[in-house]
């Protein structure tokens, strides 16, 4: 799915009414109304008090088309205007027009600097959002912050129209009490970025996106830098195998980490990258690992180093097609080295993490001698090392993408929302769970993505696919063990799980979420 910027919903908008040859004020109502057809199935005709905040611009426009559709059901409805502004938007004040004309109860008027003694709200209430759209760029004032605040406390569910208010969609908030904490968040045509980036996205717990008709071919033909990475993005990626393929076909993927005490690392790295569907994959570790990991995973094959306890000098005599390095691998002197060397003469295609990273970040230099297209799996402070402080997630993204593209490399962020990024682009995935927070994921991943590579996928497919079926393993893996007790070897024992479910019909992953919901509970 494609996320567009709030320049690109202008003109969306825009286009929409030259080419369907309708008025704002026409598609104003297609989004209150599609709004009011939510709530309308949930409730059916419930009579919980409906507290409807309008602001006076679009989005309190929007709000107003809700509030007269709510009303005109029979649903129990008051409707404010937040007002604190000589500002009105046209289709603002033509929708307020209207609902006069609905109802002998015309909109409650807050005007700017009065208090909210009128204003009563129980635990029990539901309060709708109207007050700022995407096109807010100044922190509200004192007076609407304490409304804000006035809801919070009331504890009632807030469902906020396209977008929480106070929230910008391109820079961060100077302050919290000044957005609304919303329970849900209906998000016109496509969510926003925000949803989705660790300083905001507790503002919206869960979010939808409605659509309200904007012109098809604006929304496929418009090349947006965000992508939002769900089953449907990643099933054209998925590389079928054919009925005479041999293990030659998939790929020779080489593992090279582990130090004394961390050869686990490699251990489950290798996994995921045999698991995933690469033909062979040999492990390069210190002479400590050789008998644990031969008993461990009779798969694999196994190449010392003459070092008993670190890695000293990578070489090997076999011809990898993509070799994934760093997990487990230890910061010791002679290693530093023996990198150092490795990538000054290495040609394949790399996969790098953990302590590769931090080998890089000391020596920057190294960088420029990495393939194009390396793909690098930070976790934030690897992160930070690699590209420096940051002051918000907004300059988090602004420093990797300037990374990536001084490199030509692709950095996956990880996180609750693990971003790869590469270029301008962001692909947002939107697979995984708390239960990841667990040693080892990290290995399964960089295992996962080397394995997609060994099989012929072009890096950045082989990062967004591997992500996303790295968190859908482990989401699969939540139905058996809930959060706590998951580990990131069940990760990859739901590896094939997780293609399968690839091909699923709609109505079993209901049934499969419906599972998972129960048993995390």
């Amino acid at each position: 799915m494609k996320l567009f910027s709030k320049e690109q919903i202008y003109e969306g908008d825009k286009l929409t009414t030259e080419r369907q040859k309708i008025s704002s004020t026409d598609l104003m109502e297609r989004a209150g109304t599609q709004i009011f057809n939510w709530i309308h199935m949930r409730m059916q005709g419930a009579q919980v008090p409906i507290h409807v905040f309008c602001g006076i611009g679009n989005n309190g426009g929007d709000g107003l088309v809700l509030a007269r559709h709510l009303l005109t059901h029979g649903y129990n409805v008051i409707t404010y205007i937040v007002n604190c502004s000589d500002k009105r938007s046209k289709d603002f004040l033509i929708n307020y027009d209207r609902i006069k004309n609905v109802t002998k109860d015309w909109p409650v008027m807050l005007s700017c600097g009065a208090d909210f003694s009128d204003v009563v709200i129980d635990e029990r209430d539901i309060i709708v959002d109207a007050v700022f759209g995407i096109g807010l760029n100044r922190q509200p004032n004192e007076w609407v912050q304490e409304l804000f605040q006035k809801w919070r406390a009331s504890k009632a569910f807030t469902l906020s129209v396209d977008i929480p208010s106070g929230l910008y969609t391109d820079k961060p908030i100077e302050d919290e009490n000044a957005v609304v904490h919303a329970n849900y968040t209906l998000s016109f045509q496509s969510p926003k970025l925000i949803f989705f980036l660790p300083e905001t996205s507790k503002f919206t717990v869960q979010w939808e996106a409605l659509d309200i008709g904007i012109d098809r071919d604006y929304l496929m033909q418009t090349e947006t830098e965000v992508e939002l990475i769900s089953k449907y993005e990643v099933l054209p990626l998925y590389k079928p195998r054919e009925k005479f393929s041999h293990k030659g076909d998939f790929g020779h993927a080489l593992v090279i980490g582990g130090s004394y005490g961390k050869i686990g690392a490699v251990n489950l790295a290798s996994r995921a990258t045999l698991s995933v569907g690469a033909g062979l994959v040999t492990a390069y570790i210190p002479r400590c690992g050789y008998h644990s990991m031969q008993a461990s995973f009779p798969e694999a094959m196994v190449i010392t180093d003459k070092d008993e306890e670190n890695i000293s000098e990578i070489s090997y005599s076999i011809e990898p097609n993509v070799i994934g390095v760093g997990v487990g691998l230890g910061t010791a002197e002679k290693t530093v080295n023996a990198l150092e060397s490795f990538f000054k003469t290495n040609k394949t295609q790399l996969v790098i993490d953990a302590d590769g990273l931090n080998i890089l970040s000391k020596k920057k230099e190294l960088l420029k001698l990495l393939p194009e297209q390396t793909v690098l799996t930070p976790h934030p402070k690897e992160l930070e090392r690699l590209v420096g402080e940051w002051s918000d997630d907004f300059d988090k993204l602004k420093k990797t993408k300037e990374f990536s593209k001084t490199y030509n490399v692709i950095v996956v962020i990880k996180g609750a929302n693990t971003i790869t990024v590469f270029g301008d682009k962001l692909y947002i995935n939107t697979t995984g769970n708390p239960g990841m927070a667990t040693a080892g994921t990290g290995d399964v991943l960089t295992g996962i993505i080397t394995g997609l590579i060994a099989q012929g996928y072009e890096p950045l497919a082989a990062t967004i696919f591997g992500v996303y079926l790295h968190g859908k393993s482990a989401d699969i893996s939540l139905e058996e063990y809930g959060y706590q007790s998951l580990i990131a070897s069940h990760i990859i024992e739901t590896l094939g799980e997780a293609y399968i479910d690839l091909f699923k019909q709609p109505e079993q992953e209901q049934q499969q979420q419906e599972q998972q919901e129960q048993n995390a509970q």
